[in-house]
């Protein structure tokens, strides 16, 4: 008998997920306003969603697989360092300004932990290969 883990399904679309973090920047906006949080860390938030968005889009138009090992060490590379990144930028303003930083980290942390679970769901509901 098979487990959940080891059946191998089809790598799910990153659309659903994908709009799904970014429903919760945008649905931060007002949670920011009520809060009286500065609009610089929802705005830095929403700036540094985007941008990474934008590098996994560039980076998902490379070729993967066994037959474009170089291409797929680049997406592989690629996508490590866009969470480092954005983490490196959202220290370094938590640093400067504590204010602006820990509602921006506090924003980022649920958005990509929404966009993680339903990209799990999507993967782990797919059909079996």
């Amino acid at each position: 008998m098979r487990g959940i883990f080891t059946t191998p399904r089809p790598v799910p679309g990153r659309l659903v997920p994908a709009a799904a973090g970014a429903l919760v920047v945008v649905l931060g906006l007002p949670v920011f306003l009520a809060a009286g949080w500065p609009l610089a860390a929802w705005g830095l938030t929403a700036v540094l969603w985007a941008a990474g968005e934008a590098f996994y889009v560039a980076l998902g138009r490379l070729p993967l697989g066994a037959d474009n090992l170089a291409s797929s060490g680049v997406a592989g590379v690629g996508m490590t360092l866009r969470g480092i990144a954005i983490m490196v930028v959202l220290i370094a303003v938590t640093v400067a300004d504590r204010d602006v930083g820990i509602p921006a980290v506090g924003l980022y942390v649920v958005a990509y932990t929404v966009e993680l679970g339903v990209s799990l769901a999507s993967y782990f509901a797919g059909s079996r290969s």
